[in-house]
């Protein structure tokens, strides 16, 4: 950890004065923007009537790593892969330098890292792992035996473009190529909520209404890299917060049970219909365990966010780091008197169809933003489960697709205010003139 350098003293401070704001207005982290953050306090100060915190300088992987150092967690399984390779290794220095009692297995694979957790989490254990990209692509078999064994494995996933062509940069298609292994799996936006849903996910992981795998999410490099002032809060408050596992069954020499044992016609579809039941719970499990969380941090979470979207005509609808500049942008547009908003989307999976119909009730025209391509699919996955959840509701927006940033490529303020404007137009006509936009490519 280091402490946030004074240079940030020098960045913009502009607030916002929606009353429509998206989270703590103190966080302004913005793909392709430089103000970072509106305000750095001094350390050691109250955010919203929680206990004391500190605001020390990481990265979003250091502050994935330091999350799940004081999550004490049992068992660590590491292989690393860019850009995901900080987390384990700042997480091995922890261990070496005994600021830990955790094991920390070092493995040959992706797979055998997925495969040591599993084993580690049915003795009971609180475990941990992170990837990214061909590694979670690697993982792949591994994913649903974890979800399958109902195994509250916490991973933080860097995500990152799939070969081929190589790439090491941001995009989500190695996630979404996952999206359906039956794990919970949460989008953050910055340095801090990667460090805030880390802590969260156990303790939602680890209830005994849900009992599955959740991945954090944070976009590679954007995130991963990029070093925010972070508000961390005490070993102590953490601790006290997530107390320790008590799984339902573990695997226990003195009380001897039968893990994943053979299952054919006769039971196999009521397994996976008690997958779909424990993910029903996640939506009420997620709010207790942010209202708790609130309590000792001062900062509110949910299963989405949204920005100025209250009286919005035209909105668009994303994930991950994007979410910043997409309400920066919709600042200025609200400014110049354009009614437009953003909703950012935390929990993917279970995806919160509920929450997504009530705030785009009022909107005319939605812009969704996948930074995947569904290969053969009208859609991106983001969109296409923007279209499932909201084909019943009797009015329903105008609905459009962007993909855009694979592998990496910056999406800038103009290219979302674009995006606005066409949604914008859309809202007035009522009619959709390109169904998917492939924003920013070289045609």
């Amino acid at each position: 950890m280091r402490k946030l350098p004074a240079v940030l003293d020098l960045l913009p401070r502009q607030r916002h004065s929606e009353t429509g704001k998206m989270g703590r207005d103190k966080l302004r982290l913005l793909q392709g923007l430089r103000n970072l953050r509106t305000r750095v306090p001094e350390a050691g100060y109250q955010d919203g009537g929680g206990t004391e915190m500190t605001i020390t300088g990481m990265t979003g992987d250091e502050a994935v790593a330091h999350a799940a150092k004081q999550s004490k967690v049992d068992i660590v399984a590491a292989y690393p892969i860019t850009p995901q390779t900080i987390i384990v290794e700042r997480f091995s220095k922890y261990v070496a330098d005994g600021e830990v009692q955790t094991g920390y297995v070092c493995v040959e694979s992706e797979h055998s890292a997925l495969s040591a957790c599993i084993g580690s989490s049915l003795t009971g254990a609180r475990v941990f792992t992170a990837t990214s990209s061909q590694g979670l692509a690697l993982m792949h078999e591994m994913l649903y035996v974890a979800s399958g064994l109902r195994l509250p494995i916490v991973m933080g996933v860097a995500n990152r473009a799939l070969s081929a062509p190589i790439n090491i940069h941001c995009d989500h298609s190695d996630m979404m190529g996952s999206r359906d292994c039956g794990w919970v799996q949460i989008y953050v936006e910055n340095a801090q909520e990667a460090y805030d849903w880390t802590i969260q996910a156990f303790k939602m992981a680890e209830d005994l209404e849900v009992q599955l795998p959740v991945t954090v999410n944070l976009d590679g490099f954007i995130i991963t890299h990029c070093v925010e002032g972070v508000d961390v809060a005490e070993d102590g408050v953490v601790a006290k917060f997530l107390q320790t596992r008590t799984p339902l069954f573990k695997l226990d020499p003195q009380k001897p049970i039968t893990v994943g044992a053979l299952c054919f016609t006769d039971y196999y579809y009521e397994f996976k219909r008690q997958q779909v039941e424990a993910l029903s719970h996640v939506n009420a499990v997620l709010s207790r365990v942010a209202k708790e969380y609130k309590g000792i941090t001062g900062r509110s979470y949910g299963v989405l966010d949204t920005y100025g979207i209250e009286d919005a005509e035209a909105a668009v609808l994303c994930l991950g780091s994007t979410a910043g500049t997409a309400r920066e942008v919709a600042h200025k547009l609200r400014a110049q008197g354009k009614k437009v908003g953003v909703v950012k989307i935390w929990l993917y999976r279970p995806f919160p169809v509920d929450e997504v119909k009530a705030v785009l009730r009022n909107v005319k025209a939605l812009a969704v933003f996948d930074r995947a391509i569904s290969f053969g699919a009208q859609y991106g996955a983001v969109c296409s489960d923007v279209v499932s959840a909201l084909h019943t509701v009797d009015r329903c927006p105008k609905i459009f697709n962007v993909i855009f940033g694979l592998g990496g490529r910056d999406i800038k303020p103009s290219d979302i205010e674009l995006v606005f404007n066409q949604a914008l137009g859309t809202a007035k006509s009522g009619v959709v003139k390109e169904e998917t936009v492939f924003l920013g490519v070289r045609d």
